[in-house]
């Protein structure tokens, strides 16, 4: 619209009384912000004091249970429920009708130690497992069974809990203890019932405003794992928390405001009471309408499956972890979105807590602390252990009963590479859960909605402590641990030297550039300097880690490196004289001598495909007590947790030669181990996918005239006098070989045979024998 010449339109005199106006709006924003901060302290003591009643309620409750439950209990005759233990259980349930489970187990509690934990449950072991440490009986603490069926679990000693014959394990409902907590009023704030400890905890249930702020901790309830935690009234405070400092602003912005708005006001009075000449226009104005153009309004772009198969490269997600060249396949923004798909696989199996790690990669900080916040934003709450060797991450999710956790390591690859380690629900995703997260970032099937809490806590001493409270060396043996400036330089030489052993440590600084040698045990030229120090200190054993701390290394006195499958007879020996009969798993790259070693020592062998989570899987479905493969990785379920650890394998070898019976030195010791000619593992780089499409034609084509094959992984072939081995890599683009026989001629025989068959597939080939 046009305006009438002439006219004019003083905008100065509007300034004051905008000034006035918005000083007065602030003065009344910090009045409210006085109360506010005035009154918080107050909001903080009226929750307090609820969650006081809270944690009485909680306990009460809880005396209650356990009163009945033990009393039912105490009916029995200890050594007759033992005896029969089936009709000890009738006779509770009919006395504990509203029991939704109950068990009975043996003093001992032998029959939990070698429970398959995945199917036994963490949780339950956990607590069976402490009421031989528990002053008393064990406390109260609570099991799901999937989606919202949580239980109250109760342990009680048949007979004194010093001396105790049996326990009962019983399942009771928990909807009385949600009853106690929601008669609570939480004041404005809100009621977190939580299990655990300070070293990290799980929420079970919350009364209350969910947008309450939760404070670090809880108050205990008496008698049970639990704690009750505050979460006080979020209030909408932005001034610093000084009802001083907010009282004077409020104030000064009250009267500033006021003070400009009396002298516009004033001065308007004085200017209308002079006479003013009306201005008449000379033109009537014209007014001129246009038609208002129609713009549509913005809209977000959507995030194709498509555009998402274009921010993450489908080749990172390999057949047992995912893994990448930083800053080319790997950023932050793809350590955000694997975290949400993580998190909202959890979230559909009802999971809601998971630990994790990182190793000493310089990457490292940054795709963990991506990893976590995309967790968070799936509703995944957080325990975060710092840069820990992966074992201790598999640790902690058995110490915080989660039975989730992530490694973000690069294992033995070069400094820019870095990956991710996945364990959920007891279970390392292999294959296709692997493939299964790739398509749920593709199909944008995420959660982000969520609001998941973090903490961040330090659980090495509690990961040594439980190595050197059951591994002892009953003599000291000097020891070189080489760890390659790895993340195992943090912890593996103090687990050592609490075991009994001298340690002489090499490269134990912790560097993500590894600028000694590459930390990957199974290349000899990168145990030379290990030998060499082991030599000149005089040094019973070397022992060398990988990047990551899964795989272990070895090497003697005289210069041999004791390959992983003669290692594994060793073990095989120690695990099978206390278990006969268990079955024992090794992969297709392990010499042909150690079925026949397992066999002699009265165990059950059974070879297996490569790769830590497909050897996990196994174990599990097989109950094996133990499993090694030949890159070094040692996997014990005997008195361990049956994942790979590098650190524990090497606790376990200095027991085992500590401890022999005849005091030999470990050259004697591995001397008895039969061995034959063979090579390391050998490996023929490629470029990335050409080695599974090699695999692809060299499985339908080759031909081995009087072997075996087993194509299980590659393809094997054996004959009576030896053996050969070729398959892809599934974490680095190579393919890797491997032969061994009884002596040189066999052992290049084979190769030769090897040789002639690869290069009919690809005469590009450059082989390395």
């Amino acid at each position: 619209m046009k305006m009438a010449k002439g006219m004019s339109f003083d905008w100065r005199g509007l300034l004051p009384l905008a000034a006035g106006t918005l000083l007065l709006l602030l003065g009344l924003f910090c009045g409210w912000q006085t109360w506010l901060i005035a009154d918080e302290g107050q909001a903080a003591a009226r929750v307090h004091v609820a969650q006081d009643q809270a944690v009485k309620a909680l306990a009460q409750e809880l005396a209650a249970q356990r009163a009945t439950v033990t009393a039912a209990v105490a009916t029995l005759d200890p050594a007759a429920a033992m005896q029969d233990p089936a009709q000890a259980t009738a006779t509770l349930r009919q006395r504990l009708p509203h029991a939704l489970a109950l068990e009975l187990y043996s003093g001992t509690l032998n029959e939990v130690l070698h429970a398959n934990y995945r199917e036994f449950g963490y949780a339950k072991a956990a607590q069976l497992m402490s009421a031989q440490t528990a002053d008393g009986t064990p406390p109260a603490q609570s099991v799901s069974h999937g989606g919202s069926d949580r239980r109250l679990s109760l342990v009680v000693p048949l007979g004194a809990p010093d001396r105790a014959q049996g326990w009962a394990w019983v399942e009771l409902p928990f909807a009385p203890l949600r009853q106690r907590l929601d008669a609570i009023d939480p004041a404005g704030g809100r009621l977190d019932l939580r299990q655990g400890d300070e070293r990290g905890d799980m929420r079970l249930l919350s009364h209350g405003a969910a947008s309450a702020e939760s404070e670090a901790g809880g108050k205990p309830v008496p008698g049970s794992a639990f704690s009750v935690g505050a979460a006080l009234p979020r209030a909408f405070i932005v001034l610093p928390h000084s009802v001083l400092l907010a009282a004077l602003l409020a104030l000064f912005g009250l009267g500033a405001g006021a003070f400009l708005l009396w002298r516009r006001a004033r001065s308007a009075v004085e200017i209308s009471s002079e006479p003013e000449e009306p201005v008449v226009p000379t033109e009537i104005p014209q007014i001129v309408r246009e038609p208002a153009k129609l713009v549509a309004p913005p809209t977000a772009p959507a995030l194709s499956g498509g555009d998402a198969r274009a921010a993450v490269d489908p080749s990172i997600f390999r057949a047992y972890d995912i893994r990448g060249i930083v800053g080319k396949t790997l950023s932050r923004d793809v350590a955000h979105l694997l975290g949400q798909a993580i998190g909202s696989l959890m979230r559909e199996r009802d999971l809601r807590e998971i630990v994790i790690g990182r190793d000493g990669r310089l990457s490292g900080p940054e795709l963990a602390g991506a990893l976590s916040d995309g967790f968070r934003a799936a509703g995944i709450d957080v325990i975060d252990i710092g840069a820990v060797p992966t074992p201790v991450v598999y640790f902690a999710t058995f110490h915080f009963e989660t039975g989730c956790g992530v490694a973000v390591t690069g294992s033995h690859n070069p400094p820019d590479y870095n990956g991710f380690k996945i364990m959920v629900g007891g279970e390392t995703l292999a294959e296709d859960a692997i493939q299964d997260l790739y398509q749920r970032i593709a199909g944008g099937a995420l959660v982000g909605d969520g609001h998941g809490a973090y903490r961040h806590v330090d659980v090495a001493p509690d990961y040594i402590e439980r190595i050197t409270s059951d591994v002892q060396a009953e003599r000291s043996l000097k020891v070189v641990v080489d760890c390659g400036n790895g993340i195992p330089g943090a912890l593996a030489p103090q687990v050592l030297e609490e075991i009994g052993c001298e340690v002489i440590p090499l490269y134990c600084e912790v560097d993500g550039t590894f600028p000694n040698h590459h930390p990957d045990p199974s290349e000899p030229s990168n145990l030379q300097d290990l030998i060499v120090s082991v030599q000149k200190s005089g040094a019973d054993l070397g022992v060398a880690f990988d990047g990551d701390g899964d795989r272990l290394g070895v090497v003697t006195r005289t210069g041999e490196i004791i390959y992983p499958d003669r290692l594994l007879m060793l073990f095989a020996r120690d695990v099978l004289s206390r278990q006969p009969g268990a079955t024992i798993i090794y992969d297709v790259k392990c010499t042909g001598h150690l079925k026949g070693q397992i066999l002699d020592a009265g165990g059950s062998p059974l070879m297996w495909r490569t790769g830590h989570s497909l050897i996990k899987a196994k174990i599990r479905e097989t109950d094996a007590e133990l499993a090694g493969e030949m890159s070094g990785h040692f996997f014990f379920k005997e008195r361990w947790f049956g994942f790979d650890d590098g650190i524990y394998a090497a606790a376990r070898l200095l027991e085992i030669i500590a401890g022999d019976a005849l005091g030999r030195s470990p050259d004697e010791i591995f001397a008895t181990l039969p061995k034959g000619v063979s090579t390391p593992e050998l490996k023929v780089e490629m470029v990335e996918g050409r080695n599974y499409r090699f695999m692809m034609n060299f499985r339908a084509k080759a031909a081995f005239e009087g072997a075996t094959l087993i194509t299980i992984d590659g393809v094997r072939a054996d004959w009576p006098d030896g053996w050969g081995l070729v398959r892809a890599s599934n974490t680095t683009p190579v393919l890797v070989l491997r032969f061994d026989a009884d002596n040189a001629a066999a052992l290049q025989r084979i190769q030769d045979v090897f040789r002639e068959q690869m290069l009919a597939v690809d005469p590009s080939l450059q082989l390395p024998f």
